[in-house]
């Protein structure tokens, strides 16, 4: 990992959003063959200049979700993999509670949903 973050070449906040949903989207919930993001899990991504730290705000499927522990740890860690991101802040909340409507069209059709 780099120890020079801070010098990296600028990007803009859209591609570093969507580098960001990029890596997001390699994390699964263990129990469901769909990715966090198109499942709804994630609720917003804050970028905070100047060093690119990111907040994120998600939920999980419920609050007792056997998951509880490794969906957000896995989420850090592919998001502070991103070259321009300096630090990853996860915060769990359940309001909104979750519902299958949160979902994309594509975690419902690959859920049976549509």
């Amino acid at each position: 990992m780099s120890e020079n973050k801070e010098s990296v070449s600028p990007v803009s906040n859209t591609e570093l959003k969507d580098k960001i949903v990029t890596a997001i989207k390699t994390v699964y919930d263990p129990e469901i063959p769909v990715d966090v993001f198109e499942l709804g899990l994630i609720y917003d991504i804050n970028i905070i200049p100047p060093l690119n730290k990111v907040h994120i705000l998600m939920t999980l499927t419920t609050p007792s979700c056997p998951s509880a522990e490794q969906i957000p740890g896995e989420i850090e860690q592919v998001v502070k993999s991103v070259e321009e991101v300096s630090d990853v802040e996860i915060e769990l909340t359940f309001e909104p509670p979750y519902t299958t409507d949160m979902m994309s069209e594509e975690a419902k059709l690959e859920l049976g949903f549509l």
